[in-house]
């Protein structure tokens, strides 16, 4: 039996930078990895392929330009699967190549195999050769991820009713598309294909979308969707999904309307990865959707050697912030310090368009009765939106009338997730409204929109301080 000081279990964001973490303090690391090569859900199935195939969709059908050169300019004519999947797996083995490069040089051991507990510090590993291998911990990281849910009632085959990992794997793009469910990921595929003028129809139970992002930016993006003819059933539940001998897919909706699609995508939900991990040999139980619960300061569960990081442990289940949470929850298992996080961390939301935000949302500043203004800047007023040729698009900051600091910055449209780090840096060194009134930003550029939305606001707000 080999004993570790941290086994990672799992070499996604969080497995890999807990690993690395350890591996940098002069630890002794295993990392167990069950798929064929390292990454983890967000280098072959997650983040890593979404965000490829968007950028890859964009491209290709010439999306960017169409500002210019109208609806029915292309890059690329006729745009296949194949297209897409040539850039995936380059894209893939790029971040394998790093990602294996990386933990050599940092000497962490790295084994494939399936593990499970044996005892709360001691782990069996199980080869695809059938060969079984011990190892203990002084402290275990429980990074597995996550994996899409599946319901019995879904009729999936893999071609025509998929689920998010499998519709890396389809065939022929689809003419039409029905995506049940109108969460993060169902959201970000909806507008990958109807960026690639796939009919798309989005089904979800809820009146709602996108329900922790700003109001007024959920609204400006429903507009855009609809705008491009994408249909949005909110509020209506599929009671009834059917292959058809046609080799299309109908499906029944509570309120009786039957829409026929090529493909359906089934994108509600998400199942922490624990199920093969045997939790009650080491004192643990997940909850009813796999998930482990933590302290959310150091990541340790209710076995003190033990600790999860990443979506196992649910929301907000990001890569970004997963990193961070191995990172510490990495620290914390190998006796070392480990500093508090920064209070404010970025969302991203990769649709078409993109959508990003960081701090407070209008809605949560109201139910904290903090006074406010706010500040908006439309990308069709910089001249960078108007050399690239942009028509929509905006960004929203929202500041405070009594102390004039940056409560919440809300960004859509091009390059939201590259522009919200601006806004992330003044919200956690604690700036105000005058940081964006006297700051020089590079002319043209869309950060440009940050100065246009801090005058917005400023002129609201006046010079005085309130209360």
């Amino acid at each position: 039996m080999t004993q570790f000081d941290l086994i990672v279990v799992g070499s996604g964001p969080a497995g890999r930078r807990g690993a690395i973490q350890a591996a940098k303090l002069g630890k002794k690391v295993l990392v167990i990895e069950q798929g064929k090569r390292v990454g983890g859900v967000s280098v072959h199935t997650g983040t890593i392929p979404s965000k490829t195939l968007r950028e890859t969709a964009l491209n290709l059908s010439g999306w960017r330009e169409r500002g210019f050169y109208g609806r029915s300019y292309r890059v690329k004519q006729e745009i296949s699967a194949e297209d897409l999947r040539r850039r995936l797996i380059i894209t893939l083995n790029h971040e394998v190549e790093v990602l294996e490069h990386q933990f050599a040089r940092n000497r962490v051991q790295h084994i494939r195999g399936r593990a499970s507990f044996v005892a709360p510090s001691t782990l069996e590993i199980t080869k695809d050769d059938g060969e079984n291998l011990l190892v203990t911990g002084a402290g275990i990281l429980l990074a597995v991820g996550t994996k899409p849910f599946r319901p019995d009632y879904m009729p999936f085959d893999g071609k025509t009713v998929v689920d998010s990992d499998e519709l890396l794997e389809i065939k022929e793009l689809p003419r039409s598309l029905v995506v049940i469910g109108a969460g993060v990921i169902g959201i970000e595929y909806a507008t990958i294909f109807s960026a690639l003028d796939t009919q798309v129809t989005v089904v979800d139970p809820k009146g709602t979308m996108l329900d922790f992002i700003d109001k007024e930016i959920v609204e400006d993006f429903t507009y855009q969707l609809r705008d491009r003819s994408m249909k949005l059933c909110l509020g209506q539940k599929a009671e009834k999904v059917e292959r058809l001998d046609s080799g299309k897919v109908a499906l029944t909706l509570d309120n009786g309307r039957r829409i026929t699609t090529d493909m359906v995508l089934f994108a509600a939900g998400r199942m922490g990865a624990t199920d093969a991990l045997n939790l009650p040999a080491a004192g643990l139980e997940a909850d009813g959707r796999g998930r482990l619960k933590v302290n959310p300061e150091t990541f340790e569960t209710a076995v003190p050697n033990i600790f999860a990081a990443g979506d196992v442990v649910g929301f907000p289940s990001l890569a970004s912030t997963s990193m961070e949470q191995g990172r510490v929850a990495a620290r914390v298992a190998v006796g070392a310090i480990a500093k508090e996080p920064q209070k404010y961390f970025p969302y991203g939301i990769y649709a078409v368009p993109e959508i990003s935000t960081c701090g407070l949302s209008e809605e949560e500043v109201k139910e904290r009765g903090i006074p406010y203004e706010c500040g908006i800047a439309r990308f069709r007023e910089t001249s960078r939106g108007h050399i690239m040729g942009l028509d929509a698009g905006l960004l929203k900051m929202i500041f405070s009338l009594k102390t004039r600091r940056l409560l919440g910055v809300h960004i859509i449209g091009e390059g939201a997730t590259e522009l919200v780090h601006i806004g992330q840096a003044v919200l956690n060194l604690k700036g105000t409204v005058e940081y964006f009134v006297e700051n020089t930003f590079n002319y043209p550029t869309l950060a440009e929109a940050y100065k246009i939305a801090g005058l917005d606001a400023w002129n609201r707000m006046g010079e005085i301080k309130v209360g």
